[in-house]
């Protein structure tokens, strides 16, 4: 490894939707931030970071941001669909003794963009970074608490005993007033549509989120029969 190679320093920040496409739904996009930059606002100004606040719910480790010394190839960006059809910004993350590196770099949107040379972090201020922003929920507002609660709480009610019933997705929506919409199939039955369920949480602000996502999970655990929910 090149030791002679500059540091920067690693960060990421927390930006509820603005795309005029998601402006009114979707969970709130984490944007890397390299010496205090923007990365993607450098390299793909017009797309959107393809991790969202609902990809770091669970331990860091399992993030899309996550450094092992196996060499993972990462989607950094999309244009608001998938990068097989409209492109984005793809890197390799791999961890290399005190460092974290970001190397081969793709551009599958536009070739004509510049890509950033590798770059190096320092892995015990890339991995504080990770855990400070596991616990930051400063940038919420009251329908990405409610959502964030929700997800885990349903995440920890897995398994074929909790009944027949199983999250397809959960999604902030952000008219007026907000609410959680949450998608529900059932266990073992492939899914088609007009087959699944969707209820909805309204969150206006009013109530503490966590009184709201107890007393719907008690809502849908009525509704299944005394059981839970799992997700797929």
């Amino acid at each position: 490894m090149d030791h002679l190679a500059p540091v920067s320093s690693f960060g990421l920040r927390f930006v509820i939707p603005q795309h005029p496409q998601v402006i009114e739904e979707g969970w709130a996009e984490v944007r890397p931030l390299v010496d205090g930059r923007d990365l993607l606002a450098e390299i793909h100004p017009d797309g959107m970071s393809s991790c969202s606040s609902r990809h770091v719910l669970g331990p860091a480790e399992g993030w899309p941001f996550a450094a092992s010394d196996e060499p993972r190839r990462v989607e950094l960006s999309n244009n608001d669909c998938v990068t097989d059809c409209c492109g984005g910004i793809f890197v390799t993350i791999r961890r290399q003794g005190d460092r974290v590196l970001w190397t081969s770099w793709e551009n599958t949107h536009d070739n004509r963009v510049p890509l950033p040379t590798d770059l190096h972090f320092d892995a015990a201020q890339y991995d504080a970074e990770l855990f400070r922003a596991s616990t930051d929920v400063s940038w919420e507002k009251p329908v990405d608490a409610a959502a964030r609660l929700l997800a885990r709480e349903l995440a920890d009610r897995t398994g074929p005993e909790h009944g027949d019933r199983v999250v397809l997705a959960i999604t902030p929506v952000r008219t007026e007033p907000a609410r959680v919409t949450v998608r529900l199939g059932r266990r073992g039955v492939p899914w088609a549509p007009g087959e699944d369920v969707v209820r909805d949480l309204l969150v206006t602000g009013q109530e503490p989120a966590r009184e709201l996502v107890r007393r719907f999970v008690l809502a849908l655990t009525a509704e299944d029969s005394g059981n839970t929910f799992s997700q797929r």
